[in-house]
C-alpha cells in the first residue's frame, strides 16, 4: 500500500488502491478507536457501504474523481482488460474501502448505478441566471403540483452549496440514465453512468450533510415516466463486407456483431471485450482476418455508441492482442 500523503491532490496512475485488483487491497491500518483516530470522510464511505451504496474515493475538497481517468489508464490491475471506469470500480466492501481512504481525506463518491439508486439533484440559482430563475427545489414542487402529488419524503442530503439531493431506489427491470434540466429548471438526476457526492465529503463551500436520515423509498412511477427516454428503434445487426469466411467461423462473426450491435447501456464494453476475445480465437486459428475482424466489430460498435469511437478501437485492440497471444496458431479449421 503507497504511503498516506499530507495533502493528496490525486494519485498517479495505478497506484490508488481501488485501480488494484481486489484481492491486492489489504486492510488500513486506520482505527476508530484505541489509537488514530479514523477521519471522517472514511467514517462517511463505510456509512454509505453499510447502505449498499457502492462507493469510490473522491479528490479532496473536491467533486472530481480520485481514479485515474481513461486517457491516464495504464492498463494494468483492475484495468488490465481494459479501462474501467469509477462506476466500475465502486465498492462496497469494508477492506478495500479503508485500504483507499487511508492515504488521506478523500471525498466519497456514490456510484448511483451499482447501488441501484435514482437520485435527483436540486440545484441552487446561478449567480448568471436571469432574475425570477427558480431554484430546483422550487421547481420541483411546481412540477409535484402539477402531477397532483405531494413532494415525497425520503433520504436526502443538504449539499456544499445549499442544494439538495433526494435518494430514490430505482425501478426494477427499468435502467434509468442520468439528466439535465429534463425535470425542470436546476433539476438533474443521477442513475446508470452517474455519481453524487456523499454526505460526509466536504468542500470549501461546506460539508456535505444528511438532512433527512429516512431511508430512500422506490422512485414515484410518475417520475420513472418523466425520466424515461423517448423509445428507439432496436437497431439492425449489421453484417460483415465482404467477408471470406465459411461455416462455423462467419456464424460465430455474425453473432457476435449481432451481441455488440445490440447491447444494452451500461453492457457495450464488456460485451464488446467478449466479442474481441472470441473472435480473437478465430484469427488465431486462421479462420478469419484480423483486418476484418477489427473493422466489422468498429462498425458495430458505432451503430450503438455511448463512447468515442477510438475508445471503442482501443477495447477491440485489447482483446484481440489479449485473445490472439493466449489462442497460439494452430492452422484453418477442416
Amino acid at each position: 500500500m503507497d504511503e498516506p500523503r499530507r495533502h493528496p491532490r490525486m494519485h498517479p496512475p495505478g497506484l490508488h488502491p481501488l485501480d488494484r485488483h481486489p484481492g491486492a487491497c489489504r486492510a488500513g491500518r486506520t482505527r476508530s478507536g484505541g489509537g488514530r483516530s479514523m477521519n471522517p470522510q472514511l467514517q462517511a464511505a463505510l456509512d454509505a457501504a453499510e447502505h449498499g451504496w457502492h462507493v469510490f474515493p473522491l479528490r479532496p475538497a473536491d467533486k472530481r474523481p480520485a481514479l485515474h481517468s481513461q486517457a491516464l489508464c495504464p492498463g494494468t490491475g483492475a484495468c488490465t482488460d481494459g479501462h474501467r471506469k469509477p462506476e466500475q470500480r465502486a465498492t462496497t466492501d469494508a477492506a478495500r474501502i479503508r485500504a483507499a481512504w487511508s492515504a488521506g481525506p478523500y471525498n466519497v463518491g456514490v456510484a448511483t448505478g451499482p447501488s441501484g439508486l435514482v437520485v435527483v439533484d436540486l440545484d441552487t440559482v446561478k449567480a448568471n441566471d436571469p432574475k425570477g430563475t427558480p431554484d430546483g427545489v422550487t421547481s420541483l414542487q411546481a412540477l409535484c403540483e402539477r402531477a397532483g402529488h405531494t413532494v415525497p419524503t425520503t433520504y436526502r442530503v443538504r449539499t456544499a452549496s445549499g442544494g439538495h439531493h433526494l435518494y430514490f431506489t430505482a425501478p426494477e427491470g427499468i435502467r434509468l440514465g442520468n439528466s439535465a434540466g429534463r425535470l425542470g429548471k436546476h433539476i438533474d438526476t443521477r442513475a446508470h453512468g452517474g455519481y453524487v457526492v456523499a454526505a460526509g465529503s466536504t468542500l470549501p463551500l461546506g460539508t456535505y450533510e444528511v438532512a433527512d436520515s429516512t431511508s430512500p423509498v422506490p422512485l414515484p412511477a410518475w417520475l420513472q415516466e418523466a425520466l424515461q427516454p423517448p423509445s428507439r428503434p432496436a437497431p439492425e445487426a449489421p453484417t460483415p463486407e465482404g467477408t471470406r469466411a465459411k461455416g462455423y467461423a462467419a456464424a460465430a462473426l455474425r453473432g457476435e456483431l449481432r451481441n455488440v450491435s445490440t447491447a444494452a447501456d451500461g453492457t457495450r464494453n464488456a460485451t464488446l471485450l467478449r466479442a474481441a476475445r472470441a473472435l480473437g480465437r478465430l484469427i488465431a486459428s486462421g479462420d478469419l482476418s484480423r483486418t476484418e475482424v477489427e473493422q466489422a466489430l468498429s462498425r458495430a460498435a458505432s451503430g450503438n455508441a455511448t463512447q468515442s469511437q477510438r475508445y471503442y478501437d482501443d477495447v477491440i485492440r485489447r482483446g484481440l492482442d489479449w485473445s490472439i497471444t493466449h489462442n497460439p496458431a494452430t492452422g484453418g479449421r477442416a
